[in-house]
């Protein structure tokens, strides 16, 4: 029975999840201004770490802390999208969530600039 719920198995899942997830990069890219500052920021800083003179775990995680700023920025867009579905009313509850959002994608950056920083200075 949950099987008949959850819709296609097998490749055809793994086909149909990934068309959802570049569905939803589109929608983040077309409709989100922080996620497009946060792809130039990448298109910036991950050139830049494959040119600087570290091993290859810094490096690994010079990326790794860019790419961590973009999944936050989408799953914070994802609760601000959720929140306006459900009411565009002013609840301290919706408030709340967005600003919870927003301060995740606030420790993301912060993160970008410690590591960059410990790695390079």
């Amino acid at each position: 029975m949950g099987n008949a719920l959850k819709g296609k198995t097998g490749w055809r899942r793994i086909l149909n999840a990934a068309g959802y997830s570049w569905a939803g990069l589109q929608a983040a890219f077309r409709g989100e201004a922080a996620f497009r500052q946060l792809v130039a920021l990448n298109a910036l800083l991950i050139p830049l770490a494959f040119s600087l003179d570290v091993g290859r775990a810094e490096r690994a995680l010079l990326i790794a802390v860019c790419l961590l700023a973009l999944i936050v920025e989408l799953l914070n867009s994802a609760i601000e999208a959720t929140v306006d579905r459900i009411s565009l009313a002013l609840h301290p509850l919706s408030k709340q969530a967005k600003d919870q959002g927003s301060a995740a994608q606030l420790v993301a950056l912060l993160l970008i600039g410690l590591v960059w920083a410990v790695i390079l200075l």
